[in-house]
């Protein structure tokens, strides 16, 4: 296994020199990052010390107007241009993991540095795409495939190597963000809020990689691989979504003191002999309002780390759209840009640690528990017996009537996954209780 914390360095092609750069894909984000290649040259070419030029551009559809860009950059053979001699960076912002895979691979195996917006291919093969990377001594640079214009990547790979970071918590999907945050100001469910959504263009006709948890889930994997010198693929991140949450959920969450958000969660776990292990997460979490994630609202995102040397730092700002993904993109060619000029690279991928992916079932959180009881004597007695019985100790009980039984409302101290899991089953076995209405766990 390589590990790529040291970069090879390798010389540049001098100041005042261009830089060849091939831009793969031309939707919103491809649109927006041609638009400000043109319209800031002068002031990439100050801040390079060499000048950017465009010289190809794939797309999938030649016949598609494309006002302003000149049909002689046009080409639907992407694997050609990457490999081209007058191509030094690639712009990457086509989306997808399997094409994108064998054109990125491609591009840094013929030996050219790369910048990506792409999180899901980043998440499922950064291990094969630093490798190849390594290899030829040249950059892949990825700061737009994590909350766009926000940056986190940067910070977790330089600004913070010099420190040991415990906890990385996340807002990092706009769609479910702007629909759970409608759901708390409104008191609209979550089918309305998802229609108002998709007409917003906010989700897409399939809002699935949103709403099930995927989208972030490729983020929380790339947050925690650079957090702590870890590989974390997708696959390691547990993930829920937020279909299930409801009106009720959100009414108890105020009745806490708290908001609901879909939380992306890497976390460096200890156990009791002093072994470190890595958990990474998503699911829909109460937060307590006074947290900062409380009060990110609409369709923005933020990043709260905590580090043992820097403390608690907050990264907040725009997460989606074509001018913040430009921005953050941008921000890449510059910077890999620059090297290639004047020489040198930029921090490859550190897997060092090679921290072991902790068992979800040890993950250790508090909930909050509501169920649809018998109103009579003894239940809450009964009920609290089978959270002793598995473990999970009780931090505060509400209860109220309803028409038929009485809800009962339970927060726990921090517990086991595993545990409280044992104890939802054993309520399924009791008579006293009617049902299970939710499992929310709470952060911050």
């Amino acid at each position: 296994m390589t590990d790529t914390t040291t970069s090879t360095f390798k010389p540049g092609k001098g100041a005042g020199a261009t830089v060849g750069v091939a831009v793969l894909g031309m939707g919103t984000v491809g649109t927006e990052v041609l638009r400000l290649l043109e319209e800031r040259k002068d002031e990439f070419a100050a801040r390079i010390g060499g000048n950017l030029e465009v010289r190809g551009i794939a797309v999938s559809d030649l016949s598609k107007p494309r006002p302003g860009v000149s049909k002689d950059l046009l080409t639907d053979d992407a694997l050609s241009l990457v490999k081209r001699e007058d191509i030094d960076l690639v712009v990457e912002v086509i989306g997808g993991i399997d094409y994108p895979r064998q054109v990125v691979l491609a591009a840094l195996r013929a030996g050219k540095a790369v910048v990506t917006a792409n999180k899901a291919l980043i998440a499922a093969h950064s291990e094969e795409l630093s490798e190849a990377a390594e290899a030829q001594g040249v950059d892949l640079f990825f700061e737009a495939a994590v909350a766009a214009a926000i940056p986190v990547v940067g910070p977790l790979r330089r600004s913070l190597a010099g420190d040991k970071v415990d906890t990385v918590i996340g807002v990092v999907n706009g769609t479910t963000n702007f629909i759970l945050d409608a759901m708390y100001s409104r008191g609209a469910s979550y089918e309305e809020m998802l229609a108002e959504a998709t007409a917003l263009g906010y989700a897409e006709a399939d809002p699935s990689a949103d709403v099930d948890g995927y989208d972030a889930a490729s983020k929380a994997a790339i947050l925690a691989s650079l957090a702590f010198h870890t590989r974390v693929t997708a696959d390691d991140v547990h993930t829920e979504g937020i279909r299930t949450i409801t009106v009720e959920d959100i009414e108890a969450a105020k009745a806490a003191n708290s908001t609901i958000k879909l939380l992306a969660i890497c976390e460096r776990l200890v156990d009791e002999q002093g072994q470190e292990s890595v958990s990474a997460r998503v699911y829909p979490a109460l937060v307590p309002t006074s947290h900062p994630l409380a009060s990110v609202n609409e369709s923005y995102n933020a990043v709260f780390v905590e580090a043992e040397s820097a403390g608690r730092l907050m990264f907040y700002g725009n997460g989606a759209g074509g001018a913040p993904t430009a921005s953050a993109v941008l921000g890449d060619v510059v910077a890999v840009s620059r090297n290639i000029v004047h020489g040198g690279r930029g921090p490859g991928e550190s897997t060092y640690a090679r921290l072991p992916i902790a068992d979800f079932g040890d993950v250790l959180t508090r909930y909050h528990v509501d169920m649809h009881v018998d109103d009579k004597v003894g239940v809450l007695a009964e009920v609290s017996n089978v959270f002793s019985e598995q473990g999970v100790s009780i931090r505060a009980v509400r209860q109220e009537g309803l028409e038929e039984g009485a809800r009962l409302v339970v927060i726990t101290h921090h517990a086991k996954e595993a545990d409280l899991e044992a104890t939802v089953e054993r309520f399924k076995q009791l008579e006293s209780v009617k049902a299970v209405r939710s499992v929310i766990r709470m952060e911050g």
